[in-house]
């Protein structure tokens, strides 16, 4: 369940920027500061593991790279999606070709992982928002029942499990995997 943190009036984003990193991390929407849950084994290993997976496939050929837990402030919100996915030339670089520290774009792609006690209308929310604000894909895993919810701009909902194949940014089309491999990522 994310929390909501109490404070006596709303708070700007840029008053929220200045308040010290959580753990884990707190979001800022619409006025509010929500402190995420706390990852768990199965929410902690997708994570892990789909990030190093589109890393292998997106990072040699220059296509694509999947941060977790990036803290994205962009439209009035600030937010750390479980896995953010940027396209290789939209990866904010300083004048070095160093990675940036704040990205104050939306993700290409934003991944979300139901945790077991989460609601997922703030989730919901979360991808909806970053979907009006340019991001191409959503995913909203969910490990316990084993199905992806996957959102696109101005389309319906998709869900995908068992042998569905789930799509992915049309940079990392060599990437092919189902509900099934995502899910298999679980097992040890």
């Amino acid at each position: 369940m994310v929390m909501l943190i109490q404070s006596p009036s709303k708070v700007s984003l840029e008053d929220f920027l200045l308040l010290p990193e959580t753990e884990p991390p707190s979001e800022y929407f619409d006025g509010q500061i929500y402190q995420k849950d706390m990852a768990q084994g199965k929410h902690s290993t997708l994570q892990f593991e789909f990030s190093s997976v589109i890393n292998r496939v997106g990072k040699p050929q220059k296509l694509a790279y999947a941060f977790p837990e990036l803290r994205c402030t962009f439209g009035g919100r600030s937010i750390v999606p479980d896995i953010a996915v940027f396209e290789w030339d939209r990866i904010p670089l300083n004048t070095q070709g160093e990675i940036e520290n704040r990205f104050e774009i939306a993700p290409d792609w934003i991944i979300e992982i139901l945790s077991p006690e989460q609601t997922s209308t703030r989730v919901i929310n979360k991808i909806l928002f970053c979907l009006k604000n340019n991001t191409k894909l959503g995913w909203l895993i969910d490990p316990e029942e084993k199905l992806v919810i996957v959102f696109k701009p101005q389309q319906q909902l998709e869900i995908k499990e068992n042998e569905d194949v789930l799509p992915v940014l049309d940079v990392l089309s060599g990437l092919q995997l189902s509900a099934a491999n995502l899910f298999d990522m679980l097992k040890f």
